[in-house]
């Protein structure tokens, strides 16, 4: 099943927002406006702006409130990606060059720097305070998770703690606010939208964790990149902290650095693989996924619940 069937009856409204996208984006600086479209042309499911609007749905739904929202959620997303491949030094997403490597470190944090102005500007436009609290609050988390991602480089010392506040701030937060706001921007009961947040936040914990297995477990023409980036950038993720138990293990990922070569990565890689760290992950990951089904079972009944439950399946079935 196609990720865009399971919300189809949204179709017209997402073109709308990609249109919104387009025009978000334009710049009179021909680097920064090239460099911000060659991030939205390089795709993406545009998570976000679908929770937002399928959230809405549990108001009072208006496109055109709406859709501010959307597009100022998917541009602090966007820029957090152009921000994160600074800090990960990485040259390849979804199988384009990135902001970085086609230009430089520079054009690729003031493309960042832009994005995020553009998506405080679509922010004025919505008169909800609360939105602008819950808006601004997660930026600042957002930001918070990019440092904390570049101080923890290469320090295997971590915690599974540590792993899932750095996820909750990477990915978890967005998410959350994602399906949160939209039900507070149409004016859906409290109760609607905190219950909202929580399916959310559990969503984006299992997203990311699938996505961290997933460098380990899937091609390069699937990941659109190498598989074991994350490891080679020194990433720990949950794959890896359950690796590390293995004792044999753990000391050849302790060796890893910037400059081990293609064949040490792959040969810790395989071993990660034939661990149990991968299931164990999964399991973490379907954790999550349960709870926030089980989230939606307290939600009236519509086509846009019916569509969030597709879409965590989905989510937790993914295999790229």
């Amino acid at each position: 099943m196609k990720f865009q069937s399971l919300y189809s009856f949204l179709k017209t409204d997402i073109d709308l927002i990609e249109r919104e996208l387009e025009q978000a984006i334009y710049s009179r600086s021909p680097i920064i406006y090239n460099s911000s479209l060659k991030l939205l042309q390089a795709g993406g499911k545009r998570i976000r702006p679908i929770f937002v609007l399928l959230a809405a749905h549990f108001g009072n739904y208006d496109i055109g409130k709406i859709k501010n929202l959307a597009v100022a959620l998917e541009l602090i997303h966007m820029a957090s990606l152009v921000h994160d491949d600074v800090i990960d030094d990485s040259d390849i997403r979804r199988g384009k060059p990135t902001v970085k490597a086609q230009w430089d470190n520079r054009v690729a944090m003031y493309t960042g720097d832009y994005l995020f102005a553009r998506s405080l500007e679509y922010m004025t436009k919505l008169e909800n305070l609360e939105v602008h609290k819950v808006l601004s609050d997660t930026i600042i988390e957002v930001c918070i998770g990019e440092m904390v991602q570049m101080k923890d480089k290469y320090r295997f010392d971590q915690n599974l703690r540590d792993y899932l506040r750095r996820i909750k701030r990477k990915t978890a937060l967005l998410i959350a606010a994602s399906c949160q706001l939209g039900a507070v921007a149409s004016g859906a009961p409290p109760h609607i939208c905190k219950k909202l947040y929580h399916f959310g936040y559990n969503v984006g914990m299992s997203y990311q964790i699938i996505d961290d297995v997933l460098d380990f477990t899937g091609t390069e023409k699937q990941l659109g990149k190498p598989a074991g980036g994350d490891l080679l950038q020194g990433n720990v993720t949950l794959p890896v902290l359950y690796a590390m138990e293995k004792p044999g293990l753990r000391e050849a990922i302790y060796t890893v650095n910037e400059k081990t070569s293609q064949k040490d990565i792959k040969r810790i890689i395989e071993q990660i693989k034939q661990s149990d760290a991968i299931q164990r992950s999964n399991n973490l990951s379907q954790r999550y996924l349960d709870r926030a089904i089980a989230i939606l079972d307290d939600l009236p009944d519509n086509k846009a619940k019916k569509s969030l439950k597709e879409i965590a399946k989905y989510i937790g079935k993914r295999k790229y």
